[in-house]
């Protein structure tokens, strides 16, 4: 594509072959070749009523390894310098590097001389679904000028100078910032990135990643089945069964692959679902408690603050006085008795965000268990 101009460091190096496994340093690659190494799917989740996910994280971190997902992402290193992974290109990074990885791209970044270390904040980035950007650019027209950006997304783009030291300071203030000032600070970033040359391709134009499919149909083919029985009483049994797999098989299986123990992320659901109805219906708190499947008020009430930071009531009264009312993810069509998977994409977004404490809490058995939180 034209409209690329390599940065000053000069052409990408493409990977023959990757003689170090991208999982973790020093290891080696069995097979040799980045086709030959399958990464784990990462499901992304975000707090409610944001249409991308900011966050950073320490390292090791639980997806800090080979791994893929459906979102863009624009990744920043912090600290540390290693080696970087994306698709099939291997390169050193360092403190300022800043990378923008496409829908399905497999990346990783392994830290030199840290094995035993906690490197506190090493990663910061920002994630949004191509969905996302799409709606804007239906609502805003002007958006799609940066369409070449998100094309060559789809094999990683390494920002250098001036584009980085940028990117990096717009990462920051979005951490810090309001919700509107936050948007336009998003808008902000993907302009400049897509419009300073300052920025090289990283994988190669024909690169093809070995993707475990079967992992995120099963993980759809899950959350479809809470979405549908989320008023409800809810076992971890129940659903597993709905995918096939034994109890201690799912629980395992769910917690690698949402980096969240099953009866959190479904407490995580009904909380979000019970934003969208606070913010859409006028009826009272208690009503919407046991809709969401909260067996009563008083847990509903400290699962909703430990969430949300806010009661329910304080909710609806900022929601109603600073934002319009939002599309519930958990309707179901009317013509149809079934889920359908783009309201599972659309939850995917929209439930709120803590794997990290998830993954370092410990770990216990939700085998059989009732989720009523």
């Amino acid at each position: 594509m034209g409209h690329l101009q390599t940065g000053p460091r000069g052409p990408s190096r493409r990977a023959e072959t990757i003689t170090e496994w991208p999982g973790g340093a020093g290891r080696a690659a069995p097979g040799g070749h980045s086709a030959d190494i399958v990464p784990d799917f990462e499901l992304i989740v975000g707090q409610p009523r944001q249409s991308f996910r900011w966050t950073v994280h320490d390292h090791p971190y639980p997806f800090a390894k080979w791994h893929y997902h459906p979102e863009y992402e624009l990744h920043l290193i912090q600290k540390t310098s290693g080696k970087m992974f994306v698709g099939d290109y291997i390169g050193n990074f360092e403190p300022g590097n800043l990378v923008l990885t496409g829908p399905n791209l497999p990346h990783n970044w392994v830290s030199d001389n840290v094995v035993g270390l906690t490197i506190r904040d090493r990663d910061m980035l920002i994630q949004f679904s191509d969905e996302t950007v799409r709606d804007m650019m239906r609502v805003a027209p002007e958006l799609e000028e940066v369409e070449p950006l998100l094309d060559d997304a789809r094999f990683g783009i390494e920002f250098h100078g001036e584009a980085a030291r940028f990117g990096a300071q717009v990462l920051q203030r979005i951490g810090t910032a309001g919700p509107t000032r936050r948007m336009l600070y998003f808008l902000e970033l993907l302009d400049e990135l897509n419009r300073t040359r300052e920025k090289t391709i990283l994988s190669s134009r024909n690169y093809a990643p070995t993707l475990d499919h079967a992992v995120s149909d099963t993980i759809s083919r899950a959350i479809d089945f809470l979405i549908g029985k989320l008023g409800e009483e809810i076992r971890l049994s129940d659903v597993a069964h709905h995918c096939g797999m034994s109890d201690a098989a799912f629980s395992r299986f769910f917690k690698k692959n949402t980096g969240h123990g099953f009866v959190r992320y479904v407490n995580r659901m009904r909380v979000n679902r019970a934003c969208v109805l606070l913010t859409q219906q006028d009826r009272p708190v208690t009503e919407i408690c046991y809709d969401t499947g909260f067996n009563n008020l008083s847990n509903f009430n400290r699962q909703f603050l430990a969430m949300c930071g806010m009661t329910p009531s304080e909710y609806r009264r900022h929601a109603k006085r600073n934002l319009k009312k939002s599309p519930d993810p958990y309707r179901r069509d009317p013509d149809s008795p079934h889920v359908h998977t783009d309201n599972a994409a659309t939850l995917q977004r929209g439930l709120a965000d803590d794997a990290g404490s998830s993954h370092t809490a410990a770990g216990r058995s939700d085998r059989g268990r009732r989720v009523n939180a």
